[in-house]
């Protein structure tokens, strides 16, 4: 009554040796990295000289090579790079658990502490509340 199906379906993945894959530890290398580069292209837009050299030396470490650097400030609101520069060192700190990089995990939290500090000093911009205000 029926055939059989004499044809591979559409649906079936590629040989594996078609492409190539990664580990989950090489995934997260990548992910944090990139992160991690992110949040150094804020940094160096405020301007943070000693944190975006740790920043950068962490990267180097992850990737083997040194990062590009941001090269030029703007006149970009600082409360909207430290809530950027906050976010990017939240997701770090969330790769860098993961994978067990305690120097990354170490480095992000401070960048972390550091972002809230200085938004608690800054003022909030018309209408607006910054994170950790009551």
């Amino acid at each position: 009554m029926y055939e059989p199906i004499r044809a591979k379906s559409v649906h079936t993945m590629a040989d594996d040796a078609d492409f190539p894959h990664r580990t989950r530890e090489e995934e997260l290398n990548i992910q944090l990295a990139g992160h991690l580069s992110a949040l150094l292209a804020v940094t160096d837009e405020l301007g943070l000289d000693g944190p975006a050299e740790s920043i950068a030396r962490q990267i180097a470490r992850l990737r083997g090579t040194p990062p590009a650097r941001h090269a030029a400030l703007t006149d970009a609101d600082p409360v909207a790079l430290h809530r950027r520069a906050l976010a990017l060192a939240g997701r770090a700190l969330v790769v860098a658990a993961s994978r067990a990089d305690t120097a990354a995990a170490i480095l992000s939290a401070e960048r972390m502490d550091a972002h809230t500090a200085a938004l608690d000093t800054l003022p909030a911009p018309q209408g607006q509340r910054l994170v950790g205000a009551h």
